[in-house]
């Protein structure tokens, strides 16, 4: 997720507890995600949509942060 902001993603995973869970549970649901696709789970395509969807949003909202913390380091 957001490769390109690799240092500002470590540094904030160190510094920012919030930023820390969203971004664990990206991975989290990025996972369940791959495992549906790939036939390893089983979950309805609703199950899936809403997967996807609140994928998106915590990248949103990390994607923030990120923003946010690179703006106060410049």
């Amino acid at each position: 997720m957001l490769h390109e902001y690799r240092d500002e993603i470590t540094a904030l995973k160190q510094s920012n507890a919030h930023f820390a869970k969203i971004f664990e549970k990206h991975n989290e649901l990025d996972q369940k995600a791959r495992d549906a696709d790939e036939g390893r789970a089983h979950v309805s395509d609703a199950e899936l949509e809403q997967i996807k969807k609140e994928k998106l949003l915590l990248k949103d909202e990390a994607l923030k942060l990120i923003l946010e913390f690179k703006n106060a380091q410049a």
